[in-house]
């Protein structure tokens, strides 16, 4: 199976919604005539599989010891690669950045057997303008991770991959919006 162009197959029927005048709001704050609701692939059993398997070739040459990212954008896409690397005898382990440290018990804000020293991976659904990316890469860093590159299922092209490399990390996108969309300047 072309797992790639499978993945692009379910995002154009399911993940992605066009309207003809900006009506769905971002993130960021910025309103689009666009949406990619991507959690309809990540927590779909086939979609979690076929992005576990597409990030697991991605990144199983560089020996990774982690993955993961901001909850909860990339905690199935963390999990689908981790379930992945234990088949294939390469275990990776997921961790989640949650947005705010814990309120009580330890106060920590990474959950997952992570150590410091151990070099990990942010993965993210949607990049637009790379706000989460950064805050789980600036988190995971100040905990004393190795941040090997950033992944995204999909790159808005909005100015996310600048801000990531701006910041000195590599940046992996799995698709790029103009390959759903044509899009004006």
């Amino acid at each position: 199976m072309d797992y790639r162009e499978k993945l692009k197959q379910m995002i154009s029927e399911r993940a992605l919604k066009v309207a003809d005048k900006p009506i769905f709001k971002l993130s960021s704050g910025k309103m689009s005539t666009y949406y990619m609701d991507l959690r309809t692939i990540t927590l779909d059993p086939e979609g979690g599989y076929i992005i576990g398997n597409l990030i697991f070739e991605m990144i199983k040459d560089k020996s990774p010891d982690a993955i993961g990212g901001l909850t909860l954008g990339a905690d199935p896409i963390s999990y689908a690669t981790a379930l992945v690397s234990y088949l294939n005898k390469q275990p990776i382990k997921p961790f989640v950045v949650r947005k705010e440290p814990k309120g009580h018990g330890t106060g920590k804000q990474i959950e997952g057997n992570v150590q410091p020293g151990e070099k990990v991976f942010i993965v993210e659904d949607v990049v637009t303008t790379a706000g989460s990316s950064l805050k789980a890469a600036k988190v995971a860093r100040d905990f004393g991770l190795e941040i090997m590159g950033i992944i995204a299922i999909v790159d808005r092209e909005e100015g996310g991959e600048e801000n990531i490399k701006k910041e000195g990390f590599d940046f992996f996108p799995i698709f790029k919006i103009s390959e759903f969309l044509k899009i004006s300047s």
